[in-house]
């Protein structure tokens, strides 16, 4: 007699998604829609490369994230968090658990990644081991960079640099320079986003020996940091209106800077700074979806 599956409790289900940290993805689809729109403005846009596109960042990504949470679980940077539950740290999963999920997203990526590189170019092969080393040595190995102060370097260059102008490589063959001009304000707001969640941090981030930026500027210059994340990405639209004048729509997102500003700037701190954080993801969600709409006209 055949038996059903049973199906893990809904509880679980929710921790896995919660530890998969979804409500961050806007850094992961808003330089993909602001690099598909460049090279739509520059030429015809292949829907199948920007699938693969797709596939290939949101893999690396989760991946990421549960590498992550594995790597800052078992060193006891998670054990007394403030913010959502991370699955090592909480006990919610085994660390072999969730380091097995993040490689078969990772091995899902790289599958991707090897797709393009056959279809597009071999240089394809390069970017994707680079993300696999970047994506674990941010938490992972003996001497993580994300524990020594490089952690928004990191993201401007991942989630700003690196993929708008991946993403218009894929599309075009080659990077156009308005790529990178497009990758700063997106990689200051994802900059943004990590200021808001080590700044939420810094006392049980210090406490783990896990030295953030946050961790070394001190509350005060890392709400300044935030402050001018946020300004200099709008600061850029008079810039990259200079090639796409539609690109001052931007400006249109400013409602949405305004409510983790406040929160920021008011000196809220530890579970006062998850809605700033959330508020955070929401601005660069409009302010990708505008910019890429004023790039692609």
């Amino acid at each position: 007699m055949v038996t059903a599956q049973r199906r893990p409790p809904r509880s679980a289900v929710r921790n896995w998604l919660i530890g998969a940290r979804l409500k961050t993805l806007p850094a992961t689809f808003a330089p993909i829609a602001v690099g598909t729109a460049i090279a739509h403005s520059l030429g015809r846009v292949s829907w199948w490369r920007a699938a693969l596109t797709v596939v290939f960042a949101l893999c690396f990504v989760i991946g990421t994230n549960f590498l992550n949470d594995y790597s800052d679980g078992i060193r006891g940077a998670d054990t007394h968090r403030v913010g959502p539950v991370r699955l090592v740290g909480s006990g919610q999963a085994a660390p072999r658990q969730v380091l097995r999920s993040g490689m078969v997203l990772y091995a899902l990526a790289a599958l991707a990644g090897v797709l393009m590189a056959v279809t597009i170019s071999w240089w394809l092969l390069a970017l994707t081991a680079f993300c696999a080393l970047g994506g674990w040595f941010y938490t992972g190995g003996s001497r993580p960079y994300g524990y020594r102060g490089l952690g928004e370097v990191s993201v401007f260059l991942f989630h700003g640099v690196i993929a708008v102008c991946a993403t218009a490589y894929i599309q075009l063959g080659r990077v156009p320079l308005l790529a990178l001009g497009a990758a700063v304000p997106v990689g200051l707001l994802v900059c943004a986003l990590l200021v808001t969640n080590n700044l939420r941090d810094i006392p049980t981030d210090a406490a783990a020996g896990k030295i953030t930026l946050a961790v070394r500027l001190g509350d005060r210059r890392t709400r300044m940091l935030y402050v001018f994340c946020v300004g200099a990405a709008f600061a850029s639209g008079p810039a990259l209106a200079m090639a796409r004048p539609w690109s001052l729509l931007v400006f249109a997102a400013a409602p949405f800077a305004v409510f983790p500003l406040r929160r920021v700037v008011t000196g809220a701190r530890g579970a006062d700074l998850i809605a700033a954080l959330e508020h955070t993801c929401l601005l660069l969600l409009v302010f990708g979806a505008l910019l890429a709409i004023g790039l692609a006209r």
